[in-house]
């Protein structure tokens, strides 16, 4: 089976008719001022199919009287009325056959138009849509892009308008600029899953303001990010909030997904230029992963250094050159010069930068090459660039790219636009070289995470989720949505968390009795569910020693807040057992107006806000994750050993995240779980205090990322009497997946992958393993092995077309050994399950026309066979379910 999917069309919209239109219908209102500019760029635009308009005269748009008398119904109308207009036009439209639209107007009820009439449209206030490779220009652009290999989806027309400006004078095209505007009815997630399809885009560039479905805004973004570079701005985002856990959530968000977030214009700039004419290079040794070893060659040591400062600033590497290739440059300097990294070739050098770079980007130890020029008497600048040109046309893609700066204008602007004209990656700046191989840098990294294969090992966690329920249900049965500590610490409990152990006491005697029982030294805290922060008000007190203390220090304590806050009802104490000296850690489950749920991690105790030490992820977690998030944050090097203090037990605290994620997984009425401190050293974790807050009730959370099903996961017996389990595949399935493929017969492979495969790579595993649950299904069965590990001995996989739900692709793939068992059957009607419980209504199959026993089996399965009009060697196999 293909691995991409293709588009196919419906009665109602089609995304071809919005990005590949071959009729655009302009329907206006002169008085719109919008009007007149989008008239005149669909003209000027050299659009190759028809245009037409109603409403107003345009030079270069054939007029009509109405929707009812165009000739055909348009793929795409671009909508300049006023809002009280609009309704009826889309109405119109919807008659005629024309479900696409462009809304470049203020149109404040335009989901629900959207609704009501069918029509889909970009907007409300889009800046409209640019195609150059088909002539398309149906926006409020003040320039007419070229066409390129770059994408901009945005919500901005002002931000629109400058990175296109910019384009132009750097020689940027584009293959789409797609205006979202208000995000009302098409949004990212339809927009970004056609960038995904398109061959011709090689780089996206995403302004973010609002997101109105997180889970199919992650579910296209990684589907587009997977095959090219995702940069993203977030412009109002501070301003938005003020403690920047929505930029820092957000930012955890595209990372997920494998999107790049740079914070500003500029950055976005910096990586456009950059991802719009460099990739890394292909191959490298293990130490290449992160990408950043940088290489610094100058013809002034000046600008060398001011690149070395940047590249360590910005948390690269400069490369360490082998005394070989030192002793090997040391024939290109002066006498008396010395060779490293920078490399200052010296006065009058500047024809020789671009042999030098070439020598750099063909070493295995560097990633990026960073060639910097700064203008000089009797230097050659003109040459030297056109050195630069020519080196940067032999380049292959093994070597390490190369980023210039080109310092100055009166001299070098020119030779700066003859390099970006040909291609090269050109900055004014030494600073601005750097950046750019170091986004190239992030984005690798980003991306490969977003990819990267876990091990195979799987937390399993077994909660006591009646427990949780019934701790849920009597707050709310006592209208509260804050809960005690108490309850906090006995949800923790539920999902295996270790907590401190604790006794609640409704006054000082009871509070001393509870401390006896516990041992010494004792911990005392005041429960109100009006004190958030106890210790602001002296409601906790460590290092209790004795009975007689704890029930003096109960009484004071109770006198003390008393005074501070009268009002604050008080409904006794808890009485732990003092935990011994350990790193005090906080994770923390919240909520982001835009993404949803989080985990936040960092350093703990009274001073955690002061510290301002938090990393950021999406639930759900696995170990693999979880592992990431800690490292993420500064806590995570003291961790790992500090002077008199031993390393912690990382793999209990990630063993706690990941269980901190089911819950917010299990119980998505949850809306905020501390806990802090979590105490933390070599010999595990302990949970001392957790503050819980639930939701409203008809406000249920919704993650961004769908978790892993587990209740699909069965049990079934195959024919020879074994029992096998048949479960949703998972990311820790990468491993077992790679053992399978190398069970199957090379002809299996054929028949399936259409390509007598060898191995699968890491990118085919991750993009078999990684799956999103909304879109897709893939179920394994699998046996126990003697050593307890799983054995995958079977796949089948359904993918819906992001474009038409209703419609799945199927493949199936089952081992040597289990062939007459009636597995691929069973997994076949596990297919259809899911698809019928989740809209699908036609399932597809490709199979090469010699592979007799699938055709077999489809048909046996009630679908209808016959050749594919595209292939003639393919046979397309559907059902309609």
């Amino acid at each position: 089976m293909p691995t991409l999917m293709t588009v196919r069309g419906s009665a109602s919209f089609r995304a071809t008719a919005l990005f590949r239109p071959r009729s655009v219908l302009l329907l206006a209102d002169p008085a719109v001022p919008e009007a007149a500019i989008i008239a005149a760029n669909l003209a000027a635009g050299g659009f190759k199919g028809r245009l037409h308009v109603i409403g107003m005269a345009a030079e270069g748009l054939e007029p009509a009287e109405s929707v009812e008398a165009l000739p055909e119904a348009p793929d795409l109308a671009v909508l300049c009325l006023p809002p009280a207009m609009l309704e009826p036009a889309m109405a119109a439209l919807a008659a005629r056959g024309c479900f696409a639209a462009v809304v470049p107007v203020a149109a404040p009820d335009l989901a629900a138009i959207s609704a009501r009439t069918g029509v889909k449209a970009l907007g409300q206030g889009s800046f409209g849509l640019c195609v150059p490779r088909i002539g398309l220009n149906a926006s409020l652009a003040h320039i007419q892009p070229a066409n390129g290999k770059l994408a901009l989806v945005t919500q901005s027309a002002a931000l629109a308008r400058a990175v296109l400006d910019w384009a132009a004078a750097e020689a940027v095209g584009f293959s789409h600029v797609i205006g979202i505007g208000g995000n009302a009815s098409i949004g990212f997630a339809m927009a970004l899953d056609w960038l995904a399809r398109d061959a011709e885009t090689g780089a996206v560039l995403l302004d973010i303001r609002r997101i109105r479905n997180r889970r199919a805004f992650i579910s296209a973004a990684r589907a587009v990010a997977r095959t090219r570079p995702v940069v993203a701005i977030r412009a109002g985002g501070r301003s938005a909030d003020a403690s920047g856990i929505g930029d820092a959530v957000m930012e955890a968000a595209l990372r997920r997904a494998g999107v790049l977030r740079v914070s500003g214009l500029e950055d976005l700039l910096s990586a456009a230029e950059t991802l719009a004419r460099v990739r890394p290079r292909v191959g490298g040794g293990p130490d290449s992963l992160r990408g950043d070893r940088i290489a610094i060659v100058t013809n002034g040591i000046g600008m060398g250094h001011l690149a070395a400062d940047a590249v360590l600033a910005g948390g690269g590497r400069l490369a360490q050159l082998s005394p070989e290739t030192l002793a090997a440059f040391q024939l290109l300097l002066p006498p008396d010069w010395q060779a490293g990294n920078p490399l200052s070739l010296g006065p009058g050098s500047g024809p020789q930068l671009a042999e030098a770079a070439t020598m750099l980007a063909a070493l295995p130890e560097v990633d990026a090459v960073v060639a910097l020029h700064a203008p000089a008497p009797q230097d050659g600048g003109e040459v030297a660039a056109e050195a630069m040109i020519a080196a940067a046309r032999t380049g292959g893609q093994r070597a390490a790219p190369v980023l210039v700066s080109w310092a100055g204008q009166a001299t070098a602007g020119p030779q700066r636009q003859a390099m970006a004209r040909a291609g090269l990656a050109a900055f004014e700046t030494p600073e601005a070289a750097v950046r750019g191989a170091l986004h190239l840098a992030k984005d690798r990294r980003n991306r490969a995470a977003a990819a990267e294969l876990p091990s195979r090992e799987v937390l399993e966690v077994a909660p006591d989720r009646a427990s949780v329920r019934r701790i849920i249900e009597g707050a709310r049965a006592a209208y509260r949505r804050v809960l005690t500590e108490e309850e906090g610490l006995g949800v923790l409990a539920a999902y295996g968390i270790p907590t401190v152990p604790g006794r609640r006491a409704g006054g000082a005697q009871e509070a001393a009795d509870a401390a006896a029982m516990l041992g010494f030294p004792a911990v005392l805290k005041v429960l109100s569910p009006d004190l958030r922060h106890k210790s602001e008000v002296g409601g906790v007190t460590v290092g209790l020693a004795s009975a007689a203390a704890v029930k003096a220090e109960a009484e004071a304590m109770l006198a003390r807040v008393r005074a501070k806050r009268p009002q604050a009802r008080i409904e006794g104490f808890l009485v732990q057992r003092q935990a011994a000296r350990a790193l005090e850690l906080r994770l923390r489950l919240g909520d982001d107006a835009m993404f949803g749920p989080w985990i936040g991690f960092g350093y703990g105790g009274t001073v955690a806000d002061l510290a301002e030490d938090e990393a950021y992820d999406l639930p759900p977690l696995n170990l693999a994750l979880a592992g990431q998030l800690m490292a993420r944050s500064r806590t995570a090097r003291l961790m790992a050993g500090y002077r008199d203090r031993p390393p912690v037990d990382q793999a209990a605290v990630a063993d706690a995240l990941v269980r901190l994620s089911q819950i917010a997984v299990d119980f998505p009425e949850i809306a905020e779980l501390t806990v802090n401190p979590l105490f933390a050293d070599s010999c595990g974790v302990l949970a001392a205090d957790a503050h819980l807050s639930l939701r409203p009730e008809d406000e249920p959370g919704v993650l961004a990322i769908p978790p892993f099903p587990a209740e699909l996961t069965r049990s079934w017996q195959a024919r020879s009497g074994e029992v096998l389990t048949i479960r949703p595949v998972r990311p820790e399935d990468a491993e077992a997946h790679g053992e399978f493929f190398h069970t199957l017969a090379p002809e299996d492979i054929r028949w399936r992958f259409f390509s007598p495969l060898k191995e699968l790579s890491p990118t085919l595993t991750a993009r078999l393993t990684q799956i999103d649950y909304d879109r897709e299904i893939a179920f394994v069965a699998t046996r126990r092995r003697p050593d307890g590990r799983e054995e995958t001995i079977g796949v089948s996989r359904l993918i819906r077309d992001p474009a038409e739900p209703t419609s799945a692709e199927f493949a199936v793939v089952v081992s040597r050994s289990m062939k007459g068992q009636g597995l691929g059957r069973h997994l076949m009607e596990r297919l259809f399950e899911w698809g019928r419980a989740n809209g699908v209504r036609d399932i597809l199959g490709h199979v090469l026309a010699d592979n007799a026993p699938m055709l077999a089996f489809v048909r046996a399965l009630g679908m209808t066979v016959k050749r594919s009009p595209d292939e003639e060697d393919v046979m397309e196999a559907r059902l309609v379910l």
